[in-house]
């Protein structure tokens, strides 16, 4: 019997692959994309879409019911930059949209939900040097404080009613095949970008800013992962830390240096640093190690090197 799973939020950075992805594994078929607005023309003829927009319980209650859905993969969320100058807009849509899905699973209606969180649950008090598991978070953004309040909702939804959810803290997510959409760490994607059409580029962090950071194919590779581990190896119920590699932007700039020498770049820090400075440098993620098996495959070099191949047969 055939599984049928939904993506809300498609069309975003994230779900635009993973929706790849588990249309490829799964069949096109059994792989329902939706998202509020439509995606690019590639992402809609590849199987199943619908406009949903996933704060409307009733709407999403239908498209769940019409296609006999089991697993949700909700990856709809307004970002870090973006949230700080939308505040409200984004609780609404980070919150609402988990307790809409919680709330299916809790009647019975889907049986396993994948909810991304990130590392901005950590705060300006966390460690910053391999951040442990368990710590002190205490976020300073309105992103960080939605996705530290979705994980204490994930663990209560799983203890009180055994709603099976599943989640990790994506770093920084570096991608050749989608455009950021609106996070403190996107620099890592448009210096690629500017180096192949511009030769320069004016990043929006202080050089020697550090933080976690990930290629894209891993990142998606963790997410299927994580919902294929068996349901009593899944140890953590808020959510699993997930590195790969940490870099400043003056790191990344030498590493495209190696490849387009001629390559500049300066630096104007705007109200993004200000994010970026209470993260973490490097992430701590033994536990993801141990429970299921999570390594990464992409370094620096190997991330520098993949993304300006692609990118230039784009640019």
């Amino acid at each position: 019997m055939s599984k049928y799973i939904l993506i809300i939020g498609a069309c975003g950075q994230i779900g635009t692959e993973l929706t790849y992805t588990l249309r490829e594994k799964f069949g096109s078929e059994n792989v329902i994309a939706s998202d509020i607005r439509e995606g690019n023309d590639d992402l809609m003829q590849s199987g199943p879409f619908e406009i949903l927009d996933a704060t409307n319980y009733d709407a999403l209650e239908e498209v769940i019911a019409y296609y006999d859905i089991s697993e949700v993969y909700l990856m709809a969320a307004m970002l870090s930059a973006t949230a700080e100058k939308f505040p409200m807009r984004a609780w609404n849509l980070n919150m609402n949209t988990l307790f809409n899905v919680l709330n299916l699973a809790k009647e019975k209606k889907i049986t396993k939900i994948f909810w991304p969180s990130s590392i901005a649950v950590f705060g300006p008090n966390t460690p910053k040097d391999n951040t442990p598991q368990n710590t002190i978070m205490e976020p300073s953004t309105v992103y960080g404080i939605s996705k530290q309040s979705g994980e204490r909702w994930c663990e209560y939804y799983f203890k009180k009613f055994g709603v099976d959810v599943r989640s990790i803290r994506y770093p920084g997510l570096i991608s050749w095949k989608t455009m950021p959409g609106g996070g403190t760490t996107d620099y890592a994607v448009e210096i690629y970008h500017k180096a192949l059409t511009q030769g320069t580029y004016t990043c929006f962090l202080e050089e020697d800013t550090k933080l976690p950071m990930m290629f894209m194919d891993d990142a998606i590779r963790a997410t299927l992962q994580i919902m294929e581990t068996p349901e009593n190896e899944i140890k953590e119920r808020s959510s699993y830390n997930l590195g790969a590699m940490s870099f400043t932007p003056k790191e990344i700039a030498a590493s495209i240096q190696a490849i387009i020498p001629d390559f500049t770049i300066d630096y104007a820090p705007d109200f993004r640093q200000q994010i970026a400075n209470s993260w973490p440098s490097s992430i701590d993620d033994s536990n993801a190690q141990k429970d299921w098996n999570w390594k990464a495959e992409f370094d620096l070099e190997k991330t520098t090197k993949t993304m300006l191949e692609n990118l230039k047969n784009r640019v």
